[in-house]
């Protein structure tokens, strides 16, 4: 894969924010109910060595497990985010497809736990759980 392929399954990402605007290009790929998010990291997404942000990082493994539980829940519901962990197993470097690929864990009537892995060309940079507080609409 060169340095500005995109994988061919993933597609831009429609689920806009003013977080992730900055961000774009941002991809996406919905299959087996979870909602990966992928981007090629560019020197926008990085810290002053060079690497991919760690906030950048915890935002995309934050938003694509919120995602994979709203799919769990037929998109009825909004979700908030309760507690978010992260773990920094190596860097993500300039130039690298960032992928973060979630797995539901269980979704519940008022909670939805998450897991999620991310790679830098494939390779573990940080893996991340998530709880989500379900939020019901009024009726």
């Amino acid at each position: 894969m060169s340095v500005t392929s995109i994988p061919e399954d993933f597609v831009p990402h429609d689920r806009k924010s003013p977080l992730t605007d900055p961000w774009e290009p941002l991809f996406s790929r919905r299959a087996d109910g979870v909602v990966s998010l992928g981007m090629r990291i560019a020197p926008c997404h990085t810290n002053s060595r060079g690497f991919a942000h760690g906030g950048l990082i915890s935002a995309l493994a934050d938003n694509a497990m919120g995602l994979t539980c709203g799919q769990a829940l037929n998109g009825g519901p909004s979700l908030v985010t309760v507690t978010l962990t992260v773990d920094f197993l190596s860097a993500a470097a300039l130039g690298q497809w960032l992928q973060v690929t979630p797995r539901l864990v269980r979704a519940g009537s008022t909670l939805c736990f998450t897991e999620a892995m991310v790679t830098a060309d494939g390779e573990p940079c940080a893996r991340a759980n998530a709880t989500f507080r379900v939020v019901r609409r009024a009726a």
